[in-house]
């Protein structure tokens, strides 16, 4: 039977009974070992990389390649900040995926470079990988199979001269954990970096989302861009991009589903040094100030911080207000900061909620934005009022010294229901406070 259609046909199949059942159908299909890891992959495939779930004879050696993939939307997001790195003057266009695993990174960066070389070091997966890449009509990507490490670079890109450089890799030690230290993973792309900036002007990183920016772009150095990438409200990925000579800061990006913000003079942990070029991603705030002052270029705009912004206490009158919940991608990028430039408040200095008599458009897909019902202070008659009048609701605990299960515990609620209550502290008024929010 032809590989594809085994596929189809056993698509919705119970995997584990079609294992026990190995003696009936190991006549019928080549590789019915493959088949069975493929029919895996492609069920974490289905709305991952949906464009290659539809493509049933597409082989899948490893499950865990499976796990491990971008999803079409992140692959893309990498081979645009690759292209746009690398500069439309730059002809041919040429990107090297060093660590290639499933292809997918590859396969976007095909569709916006000239050609493109995929190195994985297991021979099975770039055996598979290069079948894939032929299925899916790609013409212009060199597979190649080397383990990469000190010393070998040369040998892996042979005549090929890439434009930039990718990397992705394995955050998995040798006994199966999961690692995020830039030290821990293979290839070790510290020992790796003078070899490979040396071979090409431009390197771009994917890291894990629990990676240190900070210490990362300390240990690396030459990093000129870093974007924080997040899908579905979580926090998918880092990506670190460097660049040959490189000594300025880098300027960070917030991307999820398909919006962005960009902070030039980025720093994870620290506060926005610059909102001067805001302008050109939200179209309002300070940019047309700057704009049309003329003073676009001055070094105290650029340089302007936001704890000097003076925003009016927060008080109790926030019924009938909007409440602001950042998202893991903000969260992450250490732009805590950020919504206040869009007129919000912040509930207190480590109290990551804001509240605002609107959300802005530009800044709702980068969090949870809710209708301020009550709020009142936090005590044990609140506790119990709140728990009999909503015996539903979600729990979130911020900068209070309880954690949402104790919070969600003291008050005794069950969790679900169409009411959010957020138990934080208002410094203004040097107090918790319980917020009841329904979602806006």
């Amino acid at each position: 039977m032809d590989f594809a259609q085994f596929i189809l046909d056993h698509e919705g199949d119970d995997l584990g009974a079609l294992a026990l059942a190995r003696g009936r159908y190991e006549g019928l299909v080549e590789d019915f070992d493959l088949a069975l890891t493929t029919l895996e992959v492609r069920r974490k495939l289905r709305g991952k990389v949906p464009e290659w779930y539809a493509v049933p004879s597409l082989q899948y050696p490893f499950r865990i390649s499976g796990e491990q993939c971008s999803s079409s939307e992140t692959a893309f997001y990498k081979a645009s900040v690759a292209a746009a790195a690398v500069g439309s003057d730059v002809r041919p266009l040429s990107a090297a995926d060093l660590t290639g695993g499933l292809g997918v990174d590859t396969w976007a960066f095909a569709r916006v470079f000239d050609r493109v070389l995929y190195n994985e070091m297991r021979p099975e997966l770039a055996d598979a990988a290069s079948k894939n890449f032929a299925t899916l009509g790609l013409s212009n990507v060199q597979v190649s199979s080397h383990e990469l490490q000190p010393g070998n670079l040369a040998d892996i890109l042979g005549p090929f001269q890439p434009s930039l450089i990718f990397l992705d890799p394995a955050r998995r030690a040798s006994d199966g954990r999961k690692v995020f230290r830039l030290e821990d993973c293979q290839p070790d792309v510290l020992q790796l970096l003078p070899e490979l900036l040396a071979a090409c002007p431009h390197v771009l990183l994917k890291l894990s989302p629990m990676a240190d920016i900070t210490l990362a772009c300390k240990q690396l150095g030459s990093v000129r861009e870093v974007h924080v990438v997040a899908a579905d409200g979580e926090c998918k990925e880092l990506l670190l991009l460097l660049e040959r000579d490189w000594t300025g800061p880098y300027q960070l990006t917030i991307f999820e589903n398909g919006h962005k913000i960009v902070i030039p003079d980025g720093r994870e942990g620290d506060i926005l040094k610059s909102v001067a070029t805001l302008g050109h991603v939200r179209g309002r705030g300070p940019q047309a100030a700057l704009e049309e002052s003329g003073d676009l270029g001055g070094a105290e705009a650029k340089r302007r911080r936001f704890e000097d912004v003076t925003l009016p206490p927060v008080g109790t009158d926030l019924i009938g207000t909007y409440l602001f919940e950042p998202g893991k991608a903000l969260l992450k990028a250490g732009a805590f900061e950020l919504p206040c430039e869009y007129g919000l408040q912040k509930l207190g200095k480590h109290t990551h909620l804001y509240v605002g008599e609107e959300i802005p458009e530009e800044l709702k897909p980068f969090g949870k934005c809710f209708k301020v019902l009550e709020a009142v202070a936090l005590d044990k008659r609140s506790l119990k009022d709140l728990g009999k009048r909503f015996p539903q609701a979600e729990v979130t605990a911020r900068n209070i010294p309880l954690t949402s299960d104790q919070l969600r515990a003291r008050l005794g609620v069950k969790s679900g229901g169409s009411v959010h209550i957020f138990g934080a502290h208002v410094d203004s008024l040097t107090a918790h406070y319980l917020f009841v929010c329904s979602l806006a």
